[in-house]
Order: structure tokens, then sequence, then C-alpha cells
């Protein structure tokens, strides 16, 4: 029982990971492509609530969701060149460039990338869906 209980304590959970990748992925960035998903999951929810509503609307909030994908995976695009350049500038200072420290530096790049990704195919998605469930119930 006890070892189970400090097993439960020492494993980070899903959330916990998360919040690791986040750090590693450059806070400033991640912040605002997390923030921007949070956004756009308020938005797809009133869309679902906004199915009847007249055609304007819905395409206004359509159109909101796509944007603030795009705007997640254009953050997340940029933050990767930006980190890029400096993992190429810290090695060039260096004369002996291990390989560990090289894919360690490129994985973190890839970070914001990847979550940029992520809100980009849910909001996608979550479009197409929306504009389905609209036109079954025209």
């Amino acid at each position: 029982m006890l070892l189970s209980t400090r097993i439960a304590l020492q494993s980070k959970g899903f959330f916990g990971v998360l919040g690791e990748r986040i750090q590693e992925g450059g806070t400033f960035a991640m912040s605002l492509i997390v923030i921007s998903f949070l956004i756009m999951l308020f938005l797809i929810v009133r869309a679902f609530l906004k199915l009847k509503a007249p055609k304007t609307i819905f395409d206004k909030l359509i159109k909101l969701i796509n944007q603030l994908a795009l705007i997640a995976l254009t953050i997340g695009l940029f933050n990767q060149w930006l980190g890029l350049i400096q993992v190429f500038d810290s090695f060039e200072s260096l004369n002996d460039v291990e390989p560990q420290v090289f894919a360690s530096g490129l994985k973190i790049t890839l970070l914001s990338v990847i979550f940029g990704g992520f809100v980009f195919l849910v909001g996608r998605i979550m479009t197409f869906v929306l504009t389905w469930f609209r036109q079954e119930s025209e």
C-alpha cells in the first residue's frame, strides 16, 4: 500500500507532463497557443448552440474559429524558427557538438509546432463537423 501510494505521488500524470512540455517549448508562445485554444473551444461551444441562428452569425463564428486555429499554428511555426536560430547560434559557439545536445535542442523547437498543429487540427475538424451539422439541420 505504501509503495503504490509513493508511485502514484511520484508519477506526474497527463497535466504534469503537459505543463513541463509547455515550459520546454517556450512559456510565452505556448501560453498564447493555449489561450487561443481555450478561446477557440469557447467559440466552438457557442457555434454548437447557435446552429439554428441566422447564417451570418454562424458563418462569423466559423471564421473566428478558423482564424484562431491558424493563429495558433502560425505562432507555433514562428516560435520554432526563433528556437532554431537560438539552437544554431549556441552550436556555432561550440567546437564539438554532441548529437544528444543537438537532438535535445531540435526537440524543444518542435514542441510549439506540435501544439499549434494540434490546435489547428481541432479547429478545422470542428469547423467541418459544425458545418455538417448545420447542413443537416437545414
